[in-house]
């Protein structure tokens, strides 16, 4: 198998993610023997946050700068955590109600620890650095638009590594 085998798919869709269908797809290109973890990681829609009851999000992208982004970040864990990697990343875009799937990520890597790493190391940074936008719908009938880097408020330890990351590129 040649030890510099990356894969990089990058996506903004805007249609339901239909995980069985991507997880064939993700198989079906698969021809990693040396590959012994695939994570997976969904983000969901919720129905609570920071004290309202949400009923539904609405998120919208500058297509080509987010797949562009969502590139850079998957190309950045792959060198990061090993050339020998396999990375996917969809985001979907559109009104969701609670509970759909916005966000799709599946990491392949020789073992499970550079997977899990780079998993989070990509959702975080989707996170802070990615053009989508995302307006939670109320029970009340009220809107708003949402901050993303806000929505990233996380500390201790399982940060140590995106944090010395980001503060290695000066962010």
């Amino acid at each position: 198998m040649n030890e510099n085998k990356k894969q990089i798919v990058v996506e903004v869709i805007d249609q339901e993610i239909d995980l069985e269908v991507f997880g064939k797809k993700i198989e079906s290109r698969m021809d990693w023997l040396g590959c012994g973890a695939d994570i997976f990681f969904v983000g969901r829609v919720r129905d609570f946050n920071h004290g309202k009851k949400v009923v539904g999000v609405s998120y919208d992208a500058f297509k080509p700068l987010a797949e562009k982004t969502f590139h850079e970040i998957c190309q950045e864990a792959a060198l990061e955590w090993g050339p020998l990697m396999s990375l996917t990343l969809l985001h979907r875009v559109g009104r969701l109600e609670v509970g759909d799937a916005s966000v799709y990520i599946s990491v392949t890597t020789p073992h499970r620890d550079e997977a899990f790493e780079a998993c989070r190391y990509v959702i975080e940074q989707l996170k802070i650095r990615a053009p989508i936008w995302k307006k939670e719908h109320y029970d009340t009938g009220d809107s708003e638009w949402l901050k993303g880097h806000e929505l990233c408020r996380h500390h201790g330890p399982a940060h140590k590594h995106v944090r010395s990351l980001q503060e290695q590129k000066g962010g």
